[in-house]
């Protein structure tokens, strides 16, 4: 778009909560980008910002935007997305897409119909480690794969009341799993426990099973003081570990050489392989998410999040509460997008 028409794209932003900051600096530095506008209620309370920001989305949208940013409670992306679409605004819309399936359903479809460029904001994607494992696990390193686990856990998160740990932090995981095997989940149980107090779930323990086979483990919980971010992927050659706070991917691989010496044996097992720490460039995946949204508006193949897919992971959310809900193992329902590619 904005190289047709040899301007920068004008982009504006809803929602100046943790995440929404994060996304003003960002959209302020960022090339072939004005941010023109925020909408935020409560104003800026800092006085920091230098675009305005006004109460209502009207007034946002009478400034003149190509696309803009939903970074406001979940309960209000299908409201703001919704009147987004209505007025031909592309969107970028925080994860997850929406509090519920039919809610989802609603954003692809109105977006889909007016033939916008509308992503959903899983940031995990653009994370360095997961970047490159995916890359080595479509080169076969790790030949076939058995096993995913993954670990999401820290303290509670205040500014998050609309929706429980499965909707909020779950969803990274499972977005993550499936893009970074090329799978689609079938099916998942899970059980939850709140002890917050408050009306949703704070802890979930979930297991799946892929479209090939491969075993999946969750771990979630914003109820710990420890704040980890671990993904173990488990294969016929060894596993690989990426931690995505630090954006690390180490790779042990299976047994090669027996060891001899009795003491060390009883230690460290019968016997060892290499483990290698991979040198990755690490770009802040914030900065990356934003670069390639911005390529997709201006009409470039850019690898995106697409509605689909962010629906695909509400589904997958649904089912881990409802399994929690009723004590049994729940299928996934197939879609038409299990194979979908990542490019809009």
């Amino acid at each position: 778009m904005s190289a047709v028409q040899g301007r920068k794209l004008r982009a504006g932003l809803i929602g100046l909560g943790a995440m929404g900051r994060n996304h003003a600096r960002v959209l302020s530095g960022l090339d072939g980008v004005e941010l023109v506008g925020i909408v935020d209620p409560a104003g800026d309370p800092t006085g920091q910002l230098r675009v305005p920001v006004v109460p209502e989305l009207s007034d946002l949208l009478a400034l003149g935007i190509d696309y803009a940013v939903v970074a406001c409670p979940t309960a209000l992306h299908e409201p703001i997305g919704m009147e987004l679409a209505a007025n031909g605004v592309c969107a970028l819309i925080e994860k997850p897409l929406a509090q519920s399936v039919d809610a989802a359903v609603r954003l692809v479809e109105a977006f889909e119909a007016r033939g916008l460029v509308a992503g959903v904001g899983h940031i995990e994607r653009y994370n360095p480690a997961l970047q490159n494992l995916r890359t080595r696990l479509e080169a076969g390193e790790l030949g076939e794969v058995y096993q995913v686990v993954t670990r999401r856990q820290g303290p509670f998160p205040h500014r998050i009341a609309d929706v429980g740990v499965v909707m909020d932090l779950a969803t990274h995981d499972i977005d993550l799993t499936a893009w970074v095997t090329g799978q689609a989940y079938t099916s998942v149980s899970a059980r939850t426990v709140s002890r917050s107090g408050r009306l949703h779930e704070d802890m979930v323990a979930a297991v799946g099973q892929l479209a090939d086979g491969t075993m999946v483990n969750h771990l979630v919980n914003w109820l710990s003081p420890l704040k980890e971010r671990s993904t173990v992927i488990t294969g016929d050659r060894g596993c690989f570990v990426a931690d995505t706070l630090t954006a690390d991917l180490t790779f042990y691989a299976n047994a090669a050489i027996d060891t001899e010496w009795e003491a060390l044996r009883a230690f460290r097992g019968v016997a060892e392989g290499d483990m290698v720490r991979y040198a990755i460039p690490k770009r802040e995946p914030l900065l990356v998410e934003h670069e390639r949204f911005r390529d997709a508006v201006e009409g470039k193949e850019s690898d995106i999040v697409t509605l689909r897919q962010g629906l695909r992971t509400v589904q997958v959310a649904a089912a881990l509460l409802e399994s929690a809900s009723v004590g049994v193992t729940v299928p996934v329902p197939r879609s038409g997008n299990d194979t979908e590619p990542a490019v809009q």
